[in-house]
């Protein structure tokens, strides 16, 4: 494509920020296939902003957090053109199932995949992360992430629930996103509002607020393990500045007066567990309780 025709396809797909609505999956994979030169250009196999200099202490940082091991299978739920996805493989020898939106991306990782010799152990499809179920059998997986990926979500609630379909009884689910920031100072909530209308508008992407989509979590059952800045150490953190050359190459969600601009969001690393056992199974007691009963009483699962 030429430059002329991507600036075309970008403003077809950009929204005015007064305008703007939830994108569905379908625009969210074409606003990639036509930036995909873009992202790769600036953001190469590894699209997330929030990261490090060098991007394996990244990544190795989330196979920490994620508690990835040997043999475990695990779901990338929008994995870009599936860098984490094979980092993964080769470092922490889980299998890797992922999935995106966008051809072009899934064209672009099924190459990387082969050239990596990993057919078999990762494989990657088209399709949307809230459409679990009709890919995947439920109970299947060790593990499901987002990493930068869950705030494309049109429909949060439905986004959960896919998660937990497929996500094995005492799985994880980590979401590695950015949330709307909640305004220290009462001024400056208008304007916090107004970047993330800019923010999702020129990514289209929908910033959750951060106790709605805790109540999401918790309403459908999952236990919370962790919900915390990410701890990398301030002289290995890449500051962002790849979003400012993403903006400075494209003018998408370009920042004209970094004086008065107010930072709009958090980044926030969410872990949690899906219960051991089944909250439909007619037993009103706390998961803690439960617990205890399995670890401490050697109750069977199936007499709670």
């Amino acid at each position: 494509m030429t430059l002329s025709g991507l600036w075309a396809s970008l403003k077809r797909l950009g929204a005015p920020a007064d305008s703007w609505a939830p994108s569905p999956p379908s625009r969210v994979g074409r606003f990639y296939d036509e930036t995909h030169d873009m992202f790769l250009k600036v953001y190469g196999e590894v699209i997330q902003a929030f990261r490090t200099r060098d991007v394996t202490q990244l990544l190795d940082y989330q196979i920490e957090s994620m508690g990835l091991s040997q043999g475990q299978r695990v779901l990338d739920a929008g994995c870009g053109v599936c860098g984490p996805a094979i980092y993964f493989c080769k470092k922490a020898g889980v299998r890797v199932e992922a999935l995106t939106v966008s051809q072009k991306q899934v064209e672009h990782a099924q190459s990387r995949i082969r050239d990596a010799g990993l057919e078999g152990k990762v494989s990657v499809r088209q399709g949307s992360y809230q459409d679990l179920p009709v890919f995947y059998e439920a109970e299947s997986f060790d593990a499901v992430y987002f990493l930068e990926s869950f705030g494309h979500s049109d429909d949060i609630a439905r986004t959960i629930r896919a998660a937990w379909h497929v996500l094995k009884q005492g799985g994880t689910l980590y979401i590695k996103d950015l949330f709307k920031k909640e305004p220290a100072i009462p001024e400056h909530k208008l304007k916090i509002d107004d970047e993330v209308r800019k923010i999702n508008a020129a990514y289209h992407y929908n910033i959750p607020d951060l106790n709605e989509f805790l109540g999401w979590v918790r309403r459908q059952g999952f236990i919370l393990h962790s919900l915390k800045t990410i701890d990398l150490k301030l002289e290995e953190f890449e500051n962002l500045t790849i979003s400012n050359d993403f903006q400075e190459l494209t003018g998408i969600g370009k920042i004209d007066n970094w004086k008065e601009y107010i930072f709009p969001v958090d980044f926030f690393e969410v872990k949690c567990m899906k219960p051991v056992h089944d909250i439909r199974a007619g037993n009103s007691r706390y998961f803690l309780q439960n617990l205890y009963h399995l670890k401490v009483l050697q109750t069977k699962p199936e007499d709670l």
